[in-house]
């Protein structure tokens, strides 16, 4: 049995494993990557320490290592300037920044390392209807059953109730499973760039004066 939990700072191996394990369009990226902590620096050890009121876990209960999470920041652009400030200057000292090398003879390791050094900014006018934004995976072994779709319930709430009118999210261009399930869910695309789509769902209904009220 799986048991949806806030994340805590114990499971910092655990979302940087789940982070690897999936990051290859949700296929197991571990033989890509020399480093094995790269991705989970860049798109899970930040919303840890910086937005923990925002991560959430599937908890297998036996003693073993989670085995999904879902991680948001309710306010991109916010989030983005604390990470210049405390999160990036760090990460900077322990690995070089590749742009001296070709874009095209950049290894794995360098792209991420590149993002570290470079990290991209959302663009303001996407921030307007839907300032927050997400990360989810989920091991095989938690596929299935409703789990991503608890996961996405759970946070969802928790930024409504934050009063939070939007929330986007990006997917490579050949995930077709998981655009498919975030269309179920309700998401609209926003937005393509070179292999990667961009969705959005709207929180609160247009004029809304309480968190609570539905999109």
């Amino acid at each position: 049995m799986l048991t949806l939990r806030p994340a805590r700072e114990a499971d910092r191996a655990a979302l940087y494993r789940i982070c690897l394990q999936t990051g290859a369009s949700g296929e197991d990226a571990t033989a890509l990557y020399h480093d094995p902590l790269l991705l989970g620096h860049v798109y899970a050890g930040p919303y840890l320490t910086h937005a923990p009121d925002f991560a959430f876990v599937l908890d297998p209960g036996d003693g073993t290592q989670a085995a999904g999470y879902i991680l948001g920041a309710p306010d991109t652009a916010a989030f983005e300037a604390t990470l210049e400030r405390e999160w990036w200057p760090a990460l900077r000292r322990i690995y070089p920044d590749p742009a001296g090398v070709p874009r095209e003879r950049r290894t794995p390791d360098q792209r991420i390392a590149h993002l570290i050094h470079h990290p991209a900014h959302t663009p303001a006018d996407l921030l307007g209807a839907y300032p927050a934004h997400l990360h989810i995976d989920l091991l095989p072994r938690a596929q299935g059953g409703g789990r991503g779709r608890a996961l996405m319930t759970t946070l969802l709430g928790a930024l409504r109730g934050a009063g939070v009118p939007g929330v986007h999210l990006g997917v490579g261009e050949s995930n077709t499973r998981a655009q498919g399930f975030y269309q179920h869910l309700g998401f609209q695309e926003l937005r393509r760039s070179p292999g990667a789509v961009t969705y959005g769902l709207r929180l609160m209904a247009t004029g809304a004066t309480s968190p609570d009220d539905p999109a």
